[in-house]
């Protein structure tokens, strides 16, 4: 095992509770401006660890926490587009179906005490995926609604607003005064759900508001503040650019960030919003959004740092997902050219170097984890574990003022596993890998002292960076994923086999 030491690196720069404060304060002052708020949620309710890792201190769950604080004023709608279930669009970061997504949010959100009142089928057009799934939920006692393609959109306002528009969608029926209407991914519609409730609330003499909670960009940082361009290398599939808001500029003389499909669509949104309501109710798509990320960043220089790995990281992970096929050359070329654009480049990452220094030295496969107190202990593949494997038993170890000198797991315990899958399971594997040294060391901490003190520092690893020199299996990556590691890797595969199991 190789330890290296550098620079211990677990500080914070954003304040939590002081974002949640101003957050939920905001919300309340735009909710005593009508009868009813229609809150669009964009990004992550649960589990959002980019902002995470580009705000040090920023609470992955603090959407939830907030609507919790507003629970009693507060209902949700979760929106899910008929082509994504049609498609089966898949939730790269959690490996999810965007239906099943849905499912998993709304258990999620009740656990907590949130009230899920609905969930609507935007662009439906008959697809069966969509009726199929209707019907599941309807048979579990849900509220289901179908909402078509509006009609005359998105130039034709007059239709738009009309019985023939967003009148031909059913009304869904809410009752409290905060409606959060939300959705398992980007472009789900959201926002022509919010458009359609309103309108058919005018039509029924309730004068109600729409708003947005968005985290990123962040519109009183500096248009090329790396967590603005953070969040253009998080969306680079999606093309979505950081912008100046020109209409903000126009009306009050300031300069504003917000993102480029926000801007295109604000002349028409704007257009939609006066002919229900009558008035002019935003002068700009700046206006619209609920967000106090900057009031609560008190560090400034810490944050910049965590935002630049970030972007590191998003550029190699960019990488491999071109090498499975997932992301076309442009997405690599679009977070490359935004890694360079803050002077930077993968070894920024100290794990990086590291691993591929080992990996060279030894001519063995390796992968590098940073402890919290800055100290790299890397793991290579060899004998029966991966080096996956190898390097969670090695840092675990460190951790737990473990001696290099003591096998935490003998061959005795982990030979049986590897019987069990060549043997029984008719599996091709020559090493055991990560999920497998875990679950071998669980069972070992029944019966040894410290098997039982390594696997119980587990969760220090949270928020920890990890490199390897090789793609990882899927069920590997999954693995450092549930710990809360930030995994990047080289964009090679161990083996010429196509298939990845």
């Amino acid at each position: 095992m190789k330890k290296e030491k550098c620079v211990m690196e677990n500080k914070i720069g954003f304040d939590n509770e002081l974002y949640l404060k101003l957050q939920s304060e905001n919300i309340l002052k735009r909710i005593k401006k009508s009868n009813k708020l229609y809150l669009e949620f964009g990004g992550k309710l649960f589990d959002d660890y980019h902002a995470a890792r580009v705000l040090p201190g920023f609470d992955p769950n603090i959407k939830t926490k907030l609507l919790t604080k507003l629970k009693d004023k507060a209902e949700i709608i979760f929106c899910i587009s008929a082509n994504d279930i049609e498609k089966n669009r898949i939730r790269a970061d959690l490996g999810l179906s965007y239906d099943n997504e849905v499912l998993r949010l709304i258990d999620l959100l009740r656990g907590v005490g949130l009230y899920v009142s609905s969930i609507v089928i935007t662009l439906f057009k008959g697809q069966t995926g969509a009726e199929k799934f209707a019907r599941k939920l309807e048979n579990r006692g849900e509220k289901v609604y179908f909402h078509r393609y509006t009609k005359g959109y998105p130039n034709d306002v007059n239709t738009i607003v009309s019985d023939e528009g967003y009148g031909a969608n059913p009304y869904i029926e809410t009752t409290r005064p905060l409606v959060v209407v939300t959705a398992p991914g980007p472009s789900s519609g959201k926002l022509a759900t919010c458009l359609s409730q309103m309108y058919h609330d005018f039509k029924r003499g309730v004068k109600s508001g729409y708003s947005k909670f968005e985290t990123f960009p962040v519109w009183d940082l500096p248009l090329k503040h790396p967590v603005n361009i953070a969040y253009e290398a998080a969306t680079a599939d999606l093309n979505d650019v950081n912008q100046i808001d020109p209409y903000h500029f126009n009306a009050y003389g300031k300069l504003t960030v917000n993102y480029n499909r926000d801007i295109e669509v604000f002349p028409v949104l704007n257009n939609i919003i006066k002919k229900i309501t009558g008035k002019e109710v935003y002068k700009s798509p700046t206006d619209m959004g609920v967000n106090m990320v900057a009031s609560a960043i008190f560090d400034e220089k810490v944050v910049e740092e965590a935002a630049k790995k970030e972007i590191v990281r998003r550029y190699l992970i960019a990488e491999c997902d071109y090498k499975k096929g997932r992301v076309s050359q442009q997405v690599v070329d679009r977070t490359k050219y935004l890694m360079a654009e803050i002077g930077e480049n993968p070894d920024l990452l100290k794990v990086t170097t590291v691993a591929k220094k080992t990996s060279k030295e030894s001519g063995l496969p390796c992968v590098a984890l940073q402890l919290p107190d800055g100290q790299i202990v890397t793991g290579k593949s060899k004998k029966i574990i991966s080096a996956c494997g190898a390097v969670l038993l090695n840092g675990l170890k460190v951790l737990a003022n473990i001696g290099d000198d003591f096998d935490i797991l003998s061959e005795e315990v982990l030979l049986p596993i590897m019987t069990l899958r060549k043997n029984y399971l008719q599996e091709n594997c020559s090493v055991l890998s990560a999920d497998d040294v875990l679950i071998a060391l669980a069972i070992s901490a029944s019966t040894h002292e410290k098997a039982k003190k390594a696997i119980d520092c587990l969760p220090l690893l949270k928020g920890m960076e990890a490199h390897s020199t090789y793609i990882l299996s899927p069920s590997e990556e999954a693995i450092l994923k549930k710990l809360k590691i930030n995994i990047t890797c080289q964009p090679h595969y161990l083996s010429k086999d196509l298939f990845e199991n």
